[in-house]
């Protein structure tokens, strides 16, 4: 299979212990977690099958049908190397760090069920029955906050001994930015370009803060007074409620509000219209490197495109630099508590070593990321170059906002 997107190799992430701990060598990582997939209890909030989200979220993407997996959900017109969790923003509630996405349909695919990634279809979404804050395990350094969602295929609930579970966690997945940035309202412009994380994962340490309170999954992550001294700001806490109606979580004064009913399996339920995995490869393969909205012209997803490759191409030339800065800031600081010549005198061989090693993955990085962004042009040209001698569409109107059913009272 193509390998489009996995530039960047996979890497081993080991269990570790607090922020401090070694950072782990490159590779594809196993993360131990303990996290989700556990019935979330309410006191008042709606029933729903299964079906509904197929339903919900047809009229934002297209189905599959997915071995082994059953249907899965590819969101459409995402923009330029759209992520999970990368459009919208953290708040810390009474369950731990919780994701507030930018779409309206965000609160089914980012609060249940998993993420995965196809070389063919691009990112796809496995459903779930089951809420969680962020379905997401977590990366943290004085310099990076990080994050990557869980991926499919994992059934975590209370009981089970978290300690010896493991998940591999591909390279591409994990989403990194500059920390100081970590509780901005809107992260996505300070995304970091994926050929980074290579580098960046041996700059930072996992965490396992996950836990269950009763039946509740709780997803704390990277601690509190972690993030307050990353990002030398006080982290506000939130309330988190049943906004009792489908759509976009809104914040009113120290509360969220996120629509957050209780799904229930149906082995029966399917979507009313899905594609089978060949029909898909065919018309959604290879992964796009944009899909533009019906309304917006080639010309103007082209210059879209353009615009984001300027802004990956900044972040990485300001965060290879900043890794430089910091290693002649540790070298100096090492320097001033040596007792001895000699002693500096090896300091400076470290540092002289450590440094030509980083250029010399930063140097690899730039020439992926430039290699991507050609291929990514040539491939813009081509789309606009079809949309041009394409015969025109009709033009669709956007899905009307959907209800959901009347709320079950238990």
């Amino acid at each position: 299979m193509k390998n489009l997107f996995w530039i960047a190799p996979l890497l081993l992430l080991t269990a570790a212990g607090p922020a401090g701990a070694a950072p782990s060598p490159a590779g594809e990582h196993a993360a131990v977690v303990g996290g989700p997939y556990a019935r979330a209890s309410y006191e008042i909030r709606a029933e729903l099958d299964i079906g509904y989200s197929y339903n919900y979220l047809s009229p934002y993407g297209t189905w599959v049908s997915m071995d082994p997996y059953g249907y899965v959900w590819c969101p459409r017109h995402m923009g330029y190397r759209w992520r999970p969790y990368s459009e919208g923003h953290w708040v810390w509630t009474d369950y731990g760090w919780t994701w507030i996405d930018d779409s309206d349909w965000g609160w089914i695919p980012f609060h249940y069920g998993r993420w995965g990634w196809d070389d063919d279809l691009g990112w796809y979404w496995v459903p779930g029955t089951v809420w969680g804050p962020a379905w997401v395990v977590w990366r943290s350094s004085d310099m990076y906050m990080g994050w990557a969602p869980i991926p499919p295929g994992v059934e975590l609930r209370p009981g089970i001994d978290f300690a010896a579970l493991s998940i591999r966690v591909p390279g591409n997945f994990w989403i990194f930015i500059g920390g100081s940035h970590f509780l901005d309202p809107e992260i996505h412009p300070y995304v970091l370009p994926y050929e980074r994380n290579v580098t960046i994962v041996n700059y930072t340490t996992i965490h396992s803060g996950f836990s269950f309170r009763g039946d509740r999954f709780i997803n704390e992550g990277v601690g509190i007074d972690t993030v307050r001294r990353i990002t030398r700001r006080d982290v506000p806490r939130y309330s988190l409620e049943d906004s009792r109606q489908p759509g976009r979580a809104r914040i009113a004064g120290n509360t969220v509000q996120l629509y957050q009913p209780s799904f229930r399996g149906n082995p029966g339920a399917r979507p009313k219209t899905a594609l089978d995995r060949e029909q898909a490869r065919r018309e959604l393969a290879p992964a796009r490197v944009f899909e533009p909205p019906a309304q917006a012209s080639a010309r103007s997803a082209e210059s879209a495109i353009q615009k984001r490759q300027a802004e990956e191409k900044a972040l990485l030339q300001k965060t290879q630099s900043q890794e430089l800065k910091d290693a002649e800031r540790r070298r100096a600081d090492e320097e001033k508590r040596a007792r001895n010549a000699a002693d500096k005198a090896k300091i400076q061989r470290d540092y002289q070593t450590r440094t030509s090693e980083l250029q010399k993955q930063h140097q690899a990085e730039r020439q992926q990321l430039n290699e991507r962004h050609k291929k990514d042009a040539e491939q813009a040209r081509q789309a606009k170059q079809a949309k041009q001698e394409a015969p025109p569409k009709k033009q669709q109107a956007p899905p009307k906002k959907q209800e959901a059913p009347p709320k079950k009272k238990g």
